[in-house]
């Protein structure tokens, strides 16, 4: 016979969002209901940000060595030891894990189930032996790394974002489908630890980012070796006893067979919504993930989606954004809507690539030329001189009367640097604001200010204000 629980709140997901779902609504005193059939964590702590920050960190300190020589300091190349490289990376992960732990949500006052829940009716889901009914439900499943259809590929298998952080053994040659963001961040930081690595991707590198932004990361990648190849279409893919990929390539009139002895695929993502039953509880969905509407409810209006599965931003600030959007919606019964305005996203290479709000073109289509661009270089920033880092660019952009629309940065500490222009877009606030405020010298942080202050260069170095400074000099 099976066991009953009943609730207030029922959490699908142990991720980033769900585990703030879960805590905040037993802290809140709603009986609440974790279930989690994987690892607690989810994407993020296991498999995403943090193993990937974990390598990318490894990564530049190899890099930084290798680099020392401009400052005047030499010494023998680092010697990469890459299994030990792999301890770090879990290392981090087992720092943070105890945090969302199932120990730890239980002593939080969260009922947690271990296993993978399906609906069997509007107000109840079933966990292996165990039926949960509640009043309130929020799916929180995450995405899962999906393949494109190419011949072979399922065959001769590959590594996803779940998988290669498990690898011990540094690639000779990483070949990487997809020039997205985990792609390229991937590619980096294995070319930095001692790997040859191609990138192949169908479509352009860093496509759906600022062309004048992702072009100083995708140059600075190539100079560092690796070989970034776009608009190329792969016919097959093959692998022999040895272990080793051969990938077939079509560039235009030519062909091509690619070697390498590993191969990750990342080149999108896949909502986590197929073993739910969703049909059973009402709750329409679509490959995207769970149709829902601007306060995270889906047709069933008891059922709510957030993260990945909701069918928007998949990032973990974005899960964490939607669990206080449910919060006020599912226990206090406030109609909290989401506002995807200042929405931030970081690519963590090097130099870093960080936006918040409208990119240029986004601006153009929604305000066509009743807009403003404001750039300046790190070049220009003395503390990027002073650390040789002075590759990269700030992007804002503006209203005509001034009002803060975006920002993009690409360059050291971008995604620290991008942090306030989500703050003025939040608060509807115009560029005079980042203009005025007194920055600290010699800082990273100068280039926001200056850039700012460019708004205002044409009027205030204009033959009006030359006439206006003449005329007043009259008077003594």
């Amino acid at each position: 016979m099976a066991t009953q629980v009943k609730a207030d709140i029922c959490v699908i997901g142990g991720g980033s969002g769900g585990l703030s779902v879960a805590a905040g609504a037993s802290q809140m005193g709603a009986k609440t209901v974790l279930v989690e059939g994987g690892k607690m964590g989810g994407d993020c702590l296991n498999y995403g940000c943090v193993p990937s920050k974990a390598l990318i960190a490894a990564a530049k300190k190899a890099a930084s060595l290798k680099n020392a020589s401009v400052f005047g300091v030499t010494g023998p190349d680092p010697a990469v030891d890459f299994s030990k490289v792999m301890d770090h990376v879990q290392e981090v992960i087992a720092s943070i894990a105890p945090h969302d732990s199932v120990e730890r949500f239980k002593g939080l006052g969260v009922e947690v189930i271990q296993g993978y829940g399906r609906f069997i009716s509007e107000n109840e889901l079933e966990v292996g032996d165990t039926r949960v009914t509640a009043r309130r439900f929020v799916i929180a499943t995450g995405s899962r790394a999906t393949a494109p259809p190419i011949s072979g590929l399922d065959e001769a298998g590959y590594l996803t974002n779940e998988t290669i952080f498990e690898n011990r053994t540094r690639p000779d040659h990483l070949i990487i489908i997809g020039g997205g963001p985990i792609g390229l961040e991937m590619a980096q930081a294995h070319a930095r630890l001692g790997s040859k690595v191609t990138v192949l991707e169908a479509f352009k590198a860093f496509g759906r980012d600022d062309p004048d932004l992702s072009a100083v990361v995708l140059k600075t990648l190539r100079e560092e070796g690796i070989d970034i190849r776009e608009g190329v279409k792969i016919s097959d893919v093959k692998k022999d006893a040895s272990g080793t990929y051969y990938i077939s390539l079509e560039e235009g009139a030519s062909s091509e067979i690619l070697s390498g002895s590993h191969l990750l695929v990342a080149a999108g993502r896949k909502a986590n919504v197929e073993e739910l039953s969703l049909e059973a509880a009402g709750v329409d969905y679509n490959p995207k993930g769970v149709v829902v509407d601007a306060r995270l409810r889906s047709t069933n209006k008891k059922i709510y989606a957030i993260g990945d599965v909701a069918g928007s931003y998949q990032f973990t600030h974005i899960a964490g954004y939607h669990a206080g959007i449910v919060i006020r919606n599912a226990l206090f019964r406030l109609p909290a809507k989401v506002d995807y305005s200042a929405v931030p996203w970081v690519t963590f290479t090097d130099p870093e690539l960080a936006n918040v709000g409208l990119n240029e073109a986004a601006a153009r289509e929604q305000y066509g030329d009743k807009i403003k661009v404001l750039t300046f270089p790190f070049a220009d920033i003395d503390r990027a001189r002073t650390e040789r880092q002075t590759e990269g660019m700030i992007k804002a952009i503006t209203t005509n009367g001034g009002r803060i629309l975006g920002a993009g940065i690409v360059g050291p500490h971008a995604g620290e640097l991008i942090h306030p222009w989500g703050v003025a877009i939040t608060g509807k606030l115009k560029i005079g604001t980042m203009a005025s405020f007194i920055a600290p010298y010699p800082t990273y942080g100068e280039i926001s200010k200056r850039a700012a202050g460019s708004y205002y260069t044409p009027s205030l170095f204009s033959s009006r204000t030359r006439a206006i400074v003449k005329f007043l000099s009259l008077f003594g």
